[in-house]
């Protein structure tokens, strides 16, 4: 808890409150009955010869009420996420004192600023990696004013993170540059860590993707077998240093075993998931 506020892990049905667990009790049947639907007709359609159209799954309305309905109940809490990132000491030192801001070419030049100072690159580096960013571009809005995070741990071995870890700076230092000298010194800078995040989702818009994952954890305790419907999510506002749950860092035992063992109880219910169905 943070500030005594519960967090939610979308993938632990342990974690959802008795309000949210209660909504979900109440809908059980619509839940179950579209899960095992849906998945009696995609195994239906995988042995046909695909020629017969998509059948409708008879529970698709109800079910797709009962999302909108946990969507805002989920609009209020709070879950655990995950960002994952390369960072000197002394950034995260500031992390834990100030907490989490959205990115801008504010905050990214003041980053550069901090390593010019710091002796890890000269202004003129500094200069060139400002110019070289995609924050530069017409990428400007889109990229701005988020810092993104992912509902679900990722083992830091997978390759949808190996970037983010591997080069300091962010997609706003490493995306768009193509000098190798510049490229291995980024990667010369901090050591990778995993932020562990207590996300409002007041400050999102992905309360619907939150519900979709809850309900889907929940199917499971139900006998069903949906995706675990993992997202991505940014929050729009500052979050204060008590959202900071944890920084794991390489090195430490915790960063290893991350979606292997840490947190515990956590299961990447996709593993293994299409050589079994």
């Amino acid at each position: 808890m943070t500030d005594g506020v519960a967090i939610i892990d979308v993938w632990d049905v342990e974690t959802f409150d008795r309000e949210l667990r209660g909504d979900l009790d109440a809908h059980a049947d619509v839940i179950r009955n579209y899960m095992l639907t849906s998945r009696r007709q995609w195994l239906e359609r995988e042995t046909s010869d695909h020629t017969m159209p998509h059948p409708e799954n008879p529970y698709a309305g109800e079910f797709i009420w009962v999302k909108e309905h946990i969507m805002r109940l989920m609009e209020v809490r709070t879950i655990r996420a995950w960002h994952y990132t390369r960072l000197t000491d002394a950034e995260v030192d500031i992390l834990r004192q100030g907490g989490i801001y959205p990115s801008s070419l504010d905050t990214i030049r003041s980053r550069f600023a901090a390593q010019v100072a710091a002796g890890a690159f000269s202004q003129e580096v500094a200069d060139r990696l400002f110019a070289d960013s995609p924050y530069q571009s017409d990428q400007l809005d889109a990229r701005s004013n988020k810092f993104w995070m992912v509902s679900h741990p990722v083992n830091v071995e997978d390759s949808g993170v190996e970037l983010l870890l591997e080069s300091w700076g962010g997609e706003s230092a490493y995306f768009w540059q193509r000098d190798a000298v510049l490229q291995d010194m980024l990667k010369q800078i901090g050591r990778p860590r995993v932020l562990e995040i207590a996300m409002p989702l007041v400050h999102s818009r992905h309360g619907y993707s939150a519900a979709e994952a809850v309900v889907a954890t929940f199917g499971r305790l139900l006998g069903c077998r949906p995706d675990k419907h993992a997202f991505d999510l940014y929050t729009h506002q500052p979050l204060g240093p008590e959202h900071v749950l944890a920084v794991h860092s390489e090195g430490e035992p915790s960063f290893g075993v991350l979606a292997r063992g840490y947190p515990v109880g956590f299961v990447d219910v996709n593993l293994g998931r299409w050589d079994k169905e």
